[in-house]
């Protein structure tokens, strides 16, 4: 856990919250605190009404980047008050006046929401998502907008339209992806929370990469609406921590059932706090067979086995499970997904959303448009899911994806006849260098083949650190392991209870060390 005596921005969500409330410290001082670590390390001065990062060639090699846009009036506007009518004596919310970083795929009055694209650069949405409003509703201040892969497509955060995030642990390695900006913020001390959105794994692999606690809420607990679609049937915002009690009280704020959304479940999840610190003696803790092995370091399957025995010797009970079909998730999310993207992204045509570039037709205009506006990772999942969905490929190819995710959800469910939760590694790797597998998609797409599984079940899973490993290209390193906890659907609490229990026996201080670790982090 963090250290007694840190700064501000050192302290836990659940830390800065008592001090809010016992009126130690005002919100406009946790705010300003907050800002002032975003200028130190992410370069430029917050200090005027929205704030734009320096353009990517300006970004210096000590910069993380984990924000696009921070909207400090806005922020030090709602901190005030919060302070006035904290001091008036209203009753506030348990995480009233602490500070979050939003993901730029969730629309938010008054600031841009890019989607980290060309696409939708300096579009400023009339409407706030229904997480965002409830965040405002809680009284969580949003500090800002941060980077994304583009779209929420990629596991490195090097995608976006506005140049990559830096991992906090090893400035010269990614933080994962998509939502890279989101966990890199948390673990740069610029923000205690965040908002990330999970498609595949895009909060459980960046959470594993920057030593955070990530965690992809069942599907259809947390509103899609306002959520800028990637694939439909598996997106799912969730959050950011450094400690898995201050997930649990923030995905409380955000998981309520939204009208509004036609994927909103109407089933009320368990209290994720109620059972909390019970802990794990008489759990049945199952091992995934088909998710360790070849293809994961040696650090990460040795890190993960000493997690297996810390639980057994917190009273679970091991158990070994199979996912006979999860060796084809990754081959069925490769077609599922880019499938309802290349249809989620078709309004992106130059006329009835995003920027437009003139031609003499039509035609040309939309293929102009798409061609400037898009990267070349979001073009070929386009050109991927078409394919997939076109007159005589989509028996053999989407329509067999979906057999075979069918099939995942129900290996899923005969796991849990068997076990209580089930874990594995997070990601095969721990952060891995900038810029070494841009070249190779099958390469990156490999990051998500513990994550995926889970997704095309919609069951919840979360990402926790296990402890420290060395990265093979970087003898003597020590970056962060994660550690997966999957749970029957609507059973997020069951989730949280082992992951608790976990945290709490292996008190990682989830404080960025290193030789090119960002600066002064306590």
């Amino acid at each position: 856990m963090v250290p007694e005596g840190v700064s501000l921005t050192g302290l836990s969500a659940a830390q800065l919250a008592a001090k809010l409330a016992a009126e130690e410290v005002s919100s406009r001082e946790a705010v300003d605190a907050h800002l002032d670590r975003i200028a130190a390390t992410d370069g430029g001065t917050p200090d005027g009404d929205v704030w734009a990062a320096p353009p990517a060639d300006e970004l210096g090699p000590d910069h993380v980047h984990a924000f696009l846009r921070v909207t400090a009036q806005a922020a030090r506007d709602h901190a005030d008050d919060i302070d006035r009518r904290r001091v008036a004596g209203e009753e506030l919310g348990p995480l009233a006046g602490v500070p979050l970083a939003l993901k730029d795929v969730l629309t938010m009055r008054g600031a841009p929401t890019t989607c980290g694209s060309k696409m939708l650069d300096g579009w400023i949405p009339p409407y706030d998502a229904t997480v965002t409003e409830l965040l405002r509703e809680a009284d969580i201040v949003v500090l800002g907008k941060t980077n994304m892969d583009e779209f929420a497509m990629g596991s490195s955060t090097e995608n976006s339209a506005f140049g990559d995030t830096r991992n906090p642990w090893d400035l010269d390695r990614v933080p994962g992806g998509s939502s890279g900006g989101s966990a890199a913020a948390v673990a740069a001390l610029q923000a205690p929370l965040s908002i990330g959105t999970d498609t595949g794994g895009s909060i459980r692999q960046p959470a594993a990469l920057t030593g955070l606690v990530g965690a992809k809420p069942t599907y259809g607990t947390v509103s899609r609406r306002g959520l800028v679609a990637f694939a439909s049937s598996l997106d799912q915002a969730g959050p950011f921590a450094r400690t898995v009690e201050d997930a649990a009280r923030l995905q409380t704020v955000i998981q309520r059932h939204d009208p509004r959304d036609s994927t909103s479940v109407t089933d009320r999840p368990p209290d994720l706090l109620e059972h909390l610190h019970d802990g794990v003696d008489g759990l049945r803790i199952g091992v995934v067979r088909e998710l360790q092995g070849e293809g994961y370091e040696p650090g990460v399957e040795q890190t993960f086995q000493v997690a297996l025995e810390r639980f057994a010797a917190l009273g679970a009970e091991i158990v070994e499970v199979s996912l006979p079909h999860a060796p084809y998730g990754l081959p069925a999310y490769y077609l599922i997904a880019p499938s309802e993207c290349s249809s989620n992204l078709a309004r992106f045509d130059g006329v009835r959303y995003g920027n437009r570039v003139d031609a003499p037709t039509a035609e040309e205009m939309n293929a102009a448009t798409r061609a400037a506006g898009f990267g070349p990772e979001v073009k070929r999942r386009i050109m991927i899911g078409t394919h997939a969905l076109s007159s005589g490929y989509y028996d053999a190819y989407y329509l067999q994806a979906s057999k075979v995710r069918t099939l995942i959800a129900q290996d899923f469910r005969a796991a849990f006849e068997t076990a209580d939760v089930l874990v594995s590694p997070t990601s095969p790797s721990v952060a891995f260098g900038l810029a070494t597998k841009t070249a190779d998609p099958i390469a990156m797409y490999l990051n998500d083949v513990a994550t995926v599984p889970a997704s095309l079940a919609g069951i919840p899973a979360l990402s926790l650190p296990a402890g420290l490993a060395e990265a093979p290209d970087a003898p003597g390193s020590a970056l962060p392991v994660g550690l997966q906890v999957m749970a029957p659907l609507l059973r997020d609490d069951l989730m949280y209870r082992a992951a608790w229990a976990f945290e709490q026996d292996l008190d990682f201080a989830p404080l960025p060390t290193g030789p090119r670790a960002v600066g002064g982090a306590a």
